[in-house]
């Protein structure tokens, strides 16, 4: 199988200016000014399949973006060599771009005061799309996304849903091989993150578009990934499957149950009480199966639940277990 992403002995250094005495700041002209250096990302290897769905994990300050920054040519590495769809992205960007799309949380590519549909079109013009594949290509994209109802409000009406599945429609305009996703379903609700994933996975296999994800949540991982690369201070720490990431460093389980009366609940040895309400009980548990039919026995025989719910680590906390 053929390589989206080829990424060898990346390294990137960053030099950061010494803070010095308000006195020599005032003198940067006549002294010269002291940096040390930072390495954001120190050495790592890995490939992309074509068509495959990956995860890239960190903790903040691990290096991921500078690392998507280098794979999309926006910053040029300190050394190393990275091929994306044959391309050297520090020499040939303008290539590139015509190739992939880039989704970003936190930053918007949608024209604020325009409304959706113009943006769309502006996208457009802006990769040489013939009108006629353009049409073609929005109505596909606006129905698959369900976004008709709102395409032709200004962009800064839409909700954050709304605003993100167009983003995500702005980055599909010109059919890309590879999608970079950049925590696409922060600050959405549990309706519209499910509905923003099932609609990604469908276009990856509709399209055999190789995804490239990054996100604290376990739940768009595990539901669009089936691989994860764990980076942390610029080196990779893990990369495997999801499966095994789960069987092997998901600790524990976080089990939260509501009860009419909290107090009369006991835990046994191996339960660590994290919360306690009036109504409910939170608790932590070895991730194991005997312990799971454990606590539910003796749930369900001793206590009147109203409600249960299950939850995994953060994503933060299943990185220490690399610590």
């Amino acid at each position: 199988m053929h390589n989206s992403i080829e990424v060898k002995d990346l390294r990137k250094i960053f030099k950061l200016e010494v803070k010095k005495h308000w006195f020599w700041n005032r003198c940067k002209a006549i002294f010269r000014p002291e940096y040390k250096e930072f390495e954001a990302v120190a050495s790592i290897n890995f490939s992309v399949h074509k068509w495959e769905k990956i995860a890239f994990l960190w903790p903040n300050g691990a290096g991921k973006s500078t690392t998507i920054k280098m794979l999309t040519g926006i910053l040029h590495p300190t050394s190393g060599h990275i091929n994306v769809l044959g391309l050297d992205p520090a020499k040939q960007r303008n290539a590139l771009v015509y190739k992939i799309g880039a989704v970003f949380g936190q930053t918007s590519r949608l024209r604020y005061h325009l409304t959706a549909i113009d943006t769309f079109k502006v996208m457009g013009k802006l990769f040489d799309i013939p009108k006629y594949q353009l049409e073609e290509r929005l109505s596909y994209l606006i129905d698959k996304f369900e976004i008709k109802e709102m395409i032709d409000k200004p962009v800064r009406k839409l909700s954050l849903g709304q605003r993100m599945r167009c983003e995500i429609v702005s980055s599909l305009i010109h059919s890309p091989e590879i999608i970079f996703l950049d925590e696409p379903t922060i600050g959405l609700d549990m309706i519209a993150k499910q509905k923003l994933r099932e609609t990604i996975n469908e276009i990856h296999d509709l399209e055999w578009t190789t995804i490239f994800l990054t996100s604290h949540d376990l739940w768009d991982i595990e539901q669009v990934c089936n691989r994860v690369i764990i980076i942390n201070h610029g080196k990779i720490y893990y990369d495997g499957s999801i499966v095994d990431l789960r069987k092997n460093y998901i600790k524990k389980k976080i089990i939260k149950i509501k009860l009419a009366n909290s107090s009369a609940f006991k835990s046994v040895d191996f339960m660590h009480i994290t919360k306690k309400e009036l109504d409910y009980v939170e608790f932590e548990i070895p991730n194991t199966k005997e312990n799971l039919q454990k606590t539910f026995e003796m749930i369900t025989k001793n206590y009147d639940v109203d409600d249960i719910e299950i939850k995994d680590p953060t994503i933060e906390e299943i990185i220490k277990e690399f610590y």
